[in-house]
């Protein structure tokens, strides 16, 4: 009779200590993913501090370029407060990113600030937030993947379905600059 109770325990135990280590990992990737989601919104946080400055210093050379400096500061303001998701998030990343790489083509067209030093000191600043942002992106959605992969496949899906797991979105904003142009000084 012990030896009947003993096998029913087993038969028991076992699903439920499957059930609570699928549910515990679930948990711990949901939890990669806000960790990494943090880590992506310091370093938009970062680049929306760097750009005011470089709005301003292209204005004191391309105050007649008001209509783009005026939707990088827009654009700019509107990504700050954004805390929704990151699909969300993203669709207005994509339109500072964007708009972004409009200032710079404006830049392009004044010799004297592609040249300036504070200039280019902000826009190397720019380059390594966009490295950050870039590392911080594949990172979350590297977790987000795994996430979806687990809650998605069978039998943990089972889990995820039972305890309410949703899914998280991938987060896919290009770069607004890739590399520090050459700026050649030349005696002419």
């Amino acid at each position: 009779m012990a030896a009947i109770f003993i096998i029913l325990g087993v038969i028991v135990l076992v699903p439920v200590v499957w059930v609570v280590v699928q549910y515990n990992s679930l948990v711990s990737l949901r939890n990669f993913i806000s960790e990494s989601w943090s880590n992506v919104d310091t370093e938009l946080k970062r680049r929306y501090d760097l750009i005011p400055n470089l709005v301003a210093t292209v204005k004191g050379y391309a105050a007649h370029e008001r209509e783009v400096l005026e939707r990088v500061t827009d654009l700019r303001n509107r990504c700050a407060v954004n805390n929704g998701s990151p699909g969300e998030q993203a669709r207005d990343e994509v339109q500072l990113v964007d708009a972004l790489k409009q200032l710079l083509v404006v830049v392009e067209n004044y010799p004297q600030l592609k040249a300036n030093q504070h200039f280019l000191k902000l826009q190397g600043e720019l380059i390594n937030t966009e490295n950050r942002i870039q590392a911080a992106r594949r990172f979350y959605n590297g977790n987000v993947r795994d996430y979806r992969n687990k809650s998605e496949t069978f039998p943990s899906n089972l889990v995820a379905g039972m305890f309410g797991f949703q899914p998280h979105e991938f987060f896919s904003v290009p770069p607004s600059v890739k590399e520090v142009p050459n700026v050649e000084f030349s005696n002419v």
